[in-house]
């Protein structure tokens, strides 16, 4: 992993950020996002909470979940112990919408922001699609919901989790991400290529963006806290999660067009 590299490409990518055109573009996500979670909590939240519930009964898991908490000196939470897991449980499909909507209306104008600006005459070989994007994306994150989901019990150990959920989010932003960062100016095998040989890099700052949207996750979670600012604190969580991801975005660009642009460089003297 290039340190220098990653430095560079997040001062470059603060720079960009702070450009009025990447400020506004964080407007069309969050919109999207919102609309498509107002219309999901409306119709299916209080059916989730019923479900949460009723597995609670049919396991006896509230005597455990007590048990747990007040090992903790949590016992007070007890009350918020089923719309707190069906929260949780609602927490990686909603970071997913957000990857998806930044991919699908946030990733091609940073592409061409940062590619205009900074590599205007890097060829552009198209080696990536819409449909390419969904597929990369869906099944990105069913790899991913499996493994979140084996793996939820050990959030238990804060130890581990703080070391796996992060990784596992990074696992995913970088997968979906940089599909679309070199989805204009790489070719197919290009962009293998560039993964596979800057992997720990994109894992790195996939990682870096996953502790970044902790602060939104949190204030996602504390929602059960206020159910009747429960809207507002969902787009509040939404808005910031659009623009850690967007600033990602921006981040991944500006490594993965020089690493391109290096790479293409060291293919023409070989």
């Amino acid at each position: 992993m290039s340190i220098v590299k990653v430095s560079v490409s997040w001062g470059r990518a603060v720079a960009s950020q702070l450009h009025i055109r990447m400020l506004l573009l964080t407007f069309l996500p969050f919109i999207a996002a919102l609309l498509l979670w107002s219309v999901a909590m409306w119709f299916g939240m209080q059916a989730l909470i019923d479900f949460v519930q009723e597995w609670f009964n049919d396991h006896h898991s509230f005597q455990t979940a007590g048990d747990v908490l007040a090992m903790l000196g949590l016992l007070t939470f007890k009350a918020m112990v089923v719309p707190l897991v069906a929260m949780w449980l609602l927490l990686p499909v909603m970071v997913f919408t957000a990857l998806l909507c930044i991919g699908l209306f946030a990733m091609p104008a940073i592409s061409k922001h940062v590619g205009g600006k900074y590599y205007p005459e890097l060829e552009q070989k198209r080696g990536g699609s819409v449909f390419g994007s969904l597929w990369f994306s869906l099944s990105s994150f069913l790899i991913f919901a499996v493994i979140w989901l084996v793996t939820l019990p050990l959030t238990l150990f804060p130890v581990i989790s703080l070391v796996l959920q992060p990784l596992l989010w990074g696992w995913l932003t970088y997968r979906v991400i940089v599909y679309d960062a070199l989805a204009a100016h790489a070719d197919v095998d290009e962009r293998k290529a560039l993964i596979q040989q800057h992997r720990w890099s994109l894992l790195f700052i996939g990682t870096v963006a996953g502790l970044f949207g902790a602060a939104p996750g949190l204030l996602w979670l504390g929602g059960v806290i206020s159910v009747m600012f429960l809207p507002v604190i969902a787009g509040a969580a939404i808005w910031l999660y659009v623009l850690v991801f967007v600033f990602t975005g921006l981040w991944f660009q500006h490594y993965c067009l020089a690493a391109l642009e290096q790479q293409r460089l060291k293919a023409q003297t070989t």
